[in-house]
């Protein structure tokens, strides 16, 4: 499986939150399944998009200790990172149709991915400049992340 595949396999496990109703629990989130839903597609979203207008030759690469050890563990500790405002929808309500016009951008957007160039790259707050597949890896980890925070919030109200 490639890790676009693996990508798209996770996206699909965010629909099946979808369509059930939004659920809260504080003492696993202060935000609920439909936020954790949302912030997932948008940074998806905006990942690619960056993806997609980076210039491949100013991609450097360097080392981080902190992406190291994330990524050989291949999941984030919970409450320890900030979402950017981007990737945040302030002060509207989250629908279904929201979420799914979301999906649909994102599942079109990874399929450019395969056309990119190895060098195409992203710029992280915390793990520095990620190449394309450290990019894509990166995602995957971030929607498992939230994934798992919406199954706990789902299984614990």
């Amino acid at each position: 499986m490639t890790p676009v595949e693996k990508l798209e396999r996770e996206i699909v496990k965010l629909k099946a939150f979808i369509d059930h109703p939004d659920q809260i629990n504080l003492e696993i989130s202060n935000e609920g399944v439909y936020w954790h839903i949302d912030h997932s597609l948008k940074f998806i979203i905006g990942v690619c998009n960056t993806l997609k207008q980076s210039n491949p030759n100013n991609y450097k690469w360097r080392f981080n200790l902190l992406r190291l050890y994330v990524f050989t563990a291949g999941n984030l500790p919970r409450g320890k990172g900030k979402a950017p405002i981007s990737s945040i929808t302030q002060g509207d309500v989250i629908h279904k149709n929201m979420l799914n016009e979301q999906m649909r951008m994102a599942f079109n957007l990874i399929k450019e991915l395969e056309e990119l160039s190895y060098n195409s790259h992203y710029k992280h707050q915390y793990f520095k400049v990620l190449n394309l597949s450290r990019s894509i890896k990166f995602l995957i980890i971030h929607t498992n992340h939230h994934l798992r925070i919406a199954n706990d919030i789902v299984k614990n109200v």
